[in-house]
């Protein structure tokens, strides 16, 4: 059983930063897909970064690239997503999600996900 916990979330003003964690447990492949995604209220959930756990290539969404950066410490099976330069608009619910790497890792759909976290709330205030 697939289990994925995040932590870190929390309030900031803009400007500032927040790493947030996802702790993996139970998954067996070697190499996966693992992303973080966000939901504001009132929208549609949306891919923020992704990695491939293999060869730690990383993705990221437009509108966080330069800003945000996800890496992983496999001897720790835990997932990062540091926030650097947060604006309001990165207010929303984040989840940590992983997929097969049968999948591109880069596309960060949210149907290509098997497991989810339970989210972590993040809040930029100006």
């Amino acid at each position: 059983q697939v289990q994925l916990v995040e932590s870190g979330g929390g309030s900031v003003q803009a400007g500032g930063s927040l790493r947030l964690s996802c702790a993996a447990s139970g998954y067996t492949a070697s190499d996966y897909c693992m992303g973080w995604f966000r939901q504001a209220p009132g929208k549609e959930r949306e891919g923020v970064a992704g990695i491939s756990t293999g060869s730690s290539t990383t993705y990221y969404a437009t509108s966080v690239k330069g800003r945000f950066t996800i890496s992983q410490d496999k001897a720790k099976n835990t997932l990062y997503l540091q926030m650097n330069g947060l604006k309001p608009e990165d207010t929303a619910m984040y989840y940590c999600a992983a997929k097969s790497a049968r999948y591109w890792c880069g596309s960060l759909r949210e149907d290509e996900n098997n497991y989810w976290g339970q989210g972590t709330q993040v809040t930029v205030s100006l």
